[in-house]
C-alpha cells in the first residue's frame, strides 16, 4: 500500500514538475526578458545596447500610427463581440434535433480548420477589383452601385477584414458553445420541458447560466484574438493603404524587423500583454458578478 502511495505521489510530482518547467522556460523567462529589453535601444543584431529608461514607453504613447493600429484592433474586437450571441444561437440550434445536423456542424467548423494564410489569399481574390467574384456577383444582381475598392478604401477595409475573421473563427466558438451545452444535465432540461418551459425560457434561465464559464472563455479568446490579429491584414492588405488596416501586432512586427527597433517592439509587446490582462480582469469581474446574481435568483 505504501509502495502504491509512493508511486501515486511520484506521478503527481512529475506531472506537475514537467508543465511548470515548460511554463517557466518558455513563458515566464521570455516574458521577463521582454520586459528587460523594453528599457533598451537594442536593434536586434548588435552585441551591445544601452539602457534608455522609459524612453520607449514615451515614444509608444506619442506614436499616432500605433494608436491608429490599436483602433483597428477595436473593430475586430467589437465585430466578434456583437457576433457572439449569434454564435450561441447557432450552437443551440445545432444541439437541438435538427435534420442533417452533422453536415451543418462540419460546414460551420470547416473554416477554422483551413490555414489562415490560405483563407486570406482566397478572400484577396474574392474582393479583388479586377476579377473578384464579389464584384461580379453584385453586377449579376444589378447592384453595381455598391461596388467599392474593398481592400484599398480606408473607410471600409477594416470591416471587410473583420468579416473574413468572423468567417474563419466563428465556427470555433460555435463548437465550444455546443460542447458546453451538450454537457448540461438532460434531466434538468427534461424537467423544465415537463413544467411547460418554452425554448426561450430554457435558453435564458437554464442554458445561459449553466455555460457562463464557457462564455467567459470565449470573451477572453475574443480579447486575445482581437489584440493579436496578424495573418489576415498582413496577407490581404499588408496593413495598407498607409496604416489604415494595420494592427497592433502587425505594427509591432514591422517595428522590430523592418525598422530594426527591437527595444520599442518589446515595449509594444509588453503593452499588449498588459492590455489583455487588464481587460480580462475587468471582464472576469463582470462575468462572475452575473454568475453570482444568477445564483441568487
Amino acid at each position: 500500500m505504501r509502495s502504491l502511495e509512493k508511486q501515486r505521489l511520484r506521478f503527481i510530482v512529475c506531472a506537475l514538475i514537467i508543465p511548470m518547467v515548460l511554463l517557466i522556460g518558455f513563458v515566464v523567462v521570455p516574458a521577463f526578458d521582454l520586459i528587460r529589453m523594453s528599457f533598451t535601444n537594442w536593434d536586434g543584431y548588435s552585441k551591445s545596447f544601452d539602457l534608455i529608461g522609459l524612453d520607449n514607453y514615451q515614444d509608444m504613447f506619442k506614436n499616432k500610427d500605433l494608436w491608429l493600429s490599436l483602433r483597428n484592433n477595436a473593430v475586430y474586437f467589437f465585430g466578434h463581440l456583437i457576433f457572439i450571441p449569434i454564435e450561441l444561437l447557432f450552437a443551440v440550434l445545432l444541439t437541438s434535433r435538427l435534420r442533417a445536423a452533422r453536415f451543418y456542424k462540419t460546414m460551420v467548423f470547416m473554416p477554422y480548420i483551413i490555414n489562415g494564410v490560405a483563407i486570406s489569399y482566397a478572400f484577396s481574390y474574392f474582393f479583388s477589383p479586377i476579377n473578384g467574384a464579389y464584384d461580379e456577383i453584385l453586377t449579376m444582381v444589378h447592384l453595381e452601385g455598391f461596388i467599392r475598392n474593398w481592400l484599398s478604401d480606408p473607410k471600409i477595409v477594416n470591416f471587410v477584414l473583420t468579416f473574413v475573421s468572423l468567417w474563419r473563427f466563428s465556427g470555433y466558438h460555435v463548437i465550444l458553445f455546443m460542447a458546453a451545452l451538450q454537457s448540461l444535465p438532460q434531466d434538468v432540461q427534461e424537467a423544465a420541458r415537463v413544467d411547460g418551459a418554452n425554448a426561450w425560457q430554457m435558453f435564458r434561465n437554464i442554458q445561459i447560466p449553466a455555460i457562463m464559464l464557457m462564455v467567459d472563455f470565449v470573451l477572453f479568446d475574443n480579447i486575445r484574438g482581437a489584440l493579436q490579429v496578424f495573418d489576415i491584414p498582413y496577407v490581404m492588405t499588408s496593413g495598407g493603404p498607409g496604416y489604415a488596416s494595420s494592427t497592433f501586432t502587425l505594427y509591432t512586427i514591422d517595428t522590430a524587423f523592418k525598422y530594426s527597433n527591437f527595444g520599442l517592439a518589446s515595449t509594444m509587446a509588453v503593452a499588449i500583454m498588459a492590455m489583455i490582462v487588464v481587460i480580462y480582469l475587468i471582464q472576469n469581474k463582470i462575468i462572475h458578478g452575473l454568475i453570482l446574481k444568477g445564483g441568487k435568483k
